[in-house]
């Protein structure tokens, strides 16, 4: 029935060039076009008389009665969303009332989805699969935990979320597409870590494990996420690990410049615990290799690279929600965020200048009348044999790499210098000037 795709591609095709005023229209015309094919509309100034409501064999005959459902919800969803866009602007915030009828709007397309569980539950009926079924508790989960987010009721807004992020995270690991994940990262993610911030929850939690424990004990419901052969609701299995981020080798602090920082987001953890593993895979692959070439080492550095990116990712997502909440500058947790950011991207900042000497050669490029080995069986028989002279052409181009290299290192440099907390460290600054000046002499 490929519920979370219908409503997905609905709300991207609307908000991709419009709004959440454009969405409510769209919705509004769609739901008049599909009661008119079911035979549901009312006739141009005929009498109105009310129609039966959808039962689950109707579902099972035609899925436009799901549709018929689905797009009730969207629109009264959309519409609570357009008057909270519409008061967004106000000095002095949401008055009561407008924030009541928000959550009146949200709400009525809330029930309208869990309708639909209940009938896609009748599944000889309805003729519902395994996925059909979560889909729609999914679907119906996030629209409730949108209406308690707006009326702050955060403790059951973390549980219906955490409904959602269950179930997505387990059909996401079952069916591998981005739909799915970016409900996650975009939507239900950050209404988990607000709302649980509301409630004092700590931010050493990650927020599948937050999930995890918010997650009702509905046997029915952990037997149906546990039938799609993931792991998302064990602890101990290796996708938790991944997710939870809470392992034992996951550092608790981080030093830079003689500071050391408690690390209280689980997410910055994670990542510098991947980082840490990622070096320590590179430092063996470097040392066990017999030959290795300059491509060849410097593809070593990637998997770093992308820990190092994550961990500055993490860093600038955690202050950033920090900010949403309100939190001042001088907030202890956004000065301690801020050293933690300076330190990551300086790390990252290092394996980027590290993988760019690797691919200038020996001494960093200084000798250029060495040719570069491109094969393995060269670089072994360059011991025995007289190198070839190398055209005039070829040697020109090597040192235009390089020149590419070092421009690359020249602006990494740089980008340090900007960085919070390095223009007041004389002692810093003194050793990137010297190691500018190295690679500008190079240049």
């Amino acid at each position: 029935m490929d519920i979370t795709e219908f409503v997905v591609s609905s709300r991207n095709a609307a908000l991709l060039y419009g709004d959440y005023s454009t969405y409510h229209r769209q919705s509004t015309k769609k739901l008049a076009n599909c009661r008119r094919k079911l035979g549901l509309a009312t006739k141009n100034r005929g009498k109105f008389a009310k129609k039966g409501d959808v039962t689950a064999d109707q579902i099972s005959q035609d899925h436009a009665y799901l549709h018929l459902l689905l797009l009730t919800a969207e629109r009264a969803w959309a519409h609570g969303m357009e008057l909270k866009a519409i008061h967004s602007t106000d000095t002095k915030g949401l008055a009561g009332r407008t924030r009541s009828h928000i959550v009146s709007r949200i709400a009525k397309g809330a029930a309208t989805a869990e309708t639909a569980v209940e009938l896609l539950s009748q599944k000889e009926a309805s003729g519902a699969s395994l996925n059909d079924l979560l889909e729609a508790r999914a679907y119906a989960s996030m629209i409730r935990g949108a209406a308690q987010f707006e009326n702050h009721s955060w403790e059951p807004c973390v549980k219906s979320y955490s409904v959602a992020h269950i179930i997505y995270s387990a059909l996401s690991s079952a069916q591998k597409t981005d739909t799915y994940k970016d409900l996650l990262s975009e939507t239900i993610e950050p209404s988990i870590r607000y709302a649980a911030y509301q409630i004092k929850i700590p931010r050493t939690l990650t927020i599948p494990s937050i999930a995890r424990k918010a997650f009702p004990s509905e046997p029915s419901l952990v037997e149906a996420v546990n039938q799609l052969g993931s792991n998302v609701l064990k602890q101990g299995s290796p996708d938790a690990q991944k997710e939870q981020g809470d392992a034992p080798n996951a550092p608790q602090t981080i030093n830079w410049r003689g500071r050391e920082v408690k690390i209280e987001d689980a997410a910055i953890g994670t990542a510098l615990a991947s980082t840490d593993a990622a070096t320590s895979k590179l430092a063996e692959k470097l040392s066990s290799a017999e030959v290795a070439l300059p491509k060849e080492m410097a593809a070593a550095y990637d998997d770093v690279l992308i820990a190092s990116q994550d961990a500055t990712d993490a860093t600038k997502r955690a202050i950033e929600e920090l900010k949403e909440e309100g939190v001042s500058q001088n907030d202890s947790r956004i000065q301690s965020l801020q050293i933690t950011r300076t330190a990551v991207n300086y790390k990252m900042i290092s394996w980027r200048i590290g993988r760019n000497r690797v691919l200038s050669g020996e001494h960093d490029g200084a000798l250029l009348d060495s040719a570069p080995n491109t094969t393995r069986k060269a670089k072994k028989e360059a011991g025995t044999k007289k190198p070839k002279d190398e055209a005039p052409g070829r040697k020109i181009a090597r040192l235009k790499e390089k020149v590419v290299l070092y421009d690359a290192t020249l602006q990494s440099l740089d980008s340090i210098k900007e960085l919070p907390g390095v223009a007041a460290d004389e002692e810093l600054l003194e050793q990137l000037d010297a190691t500018y000046k190295y690679f500008h002499a190079l240049k």
